[in-house]
């Protein structure tokens, strides 16, 4: 069940610090209405390097599909790697 809080919670942080657990977010309402969520620093980075990630698979499909797709032998070709 999500952690839920009001932002005026806040006022004592380190309780609501002692309920972020990894994969845990609390979130902070304001007036009744979803506005932020804290997360603990690993979920985080986990977050936005899975994002980035994300970014450069779309960029590689709209390549591929502006300038064609490499078939395995190729790719292994052009990054120098023998098949085993």
């Amino acid at each position: 069940m999500p952690n839920i809080k009001p932002v005026s919670d806040l006022r004592n942080y380190t309780e609501v610090l002692r309920d972020i657990a990894v994969g845990e977010p609390v979130f902070l309402t304001k007036n009744g209405r979803g506005r932020y969520a804290i997360v603990d620093i690993e979920e985080y980075e986990r977050t936005r390097a899975i994002v980035k990630l994300m970014g450069e698979i779309s960029r590689g499909e709209k390549s591929a599909a502006k300038e064609g797709w490499v078939d395995i032998a190729a790719a292994e070709q052009m990054l120098g790697i023998e098949n085993v």
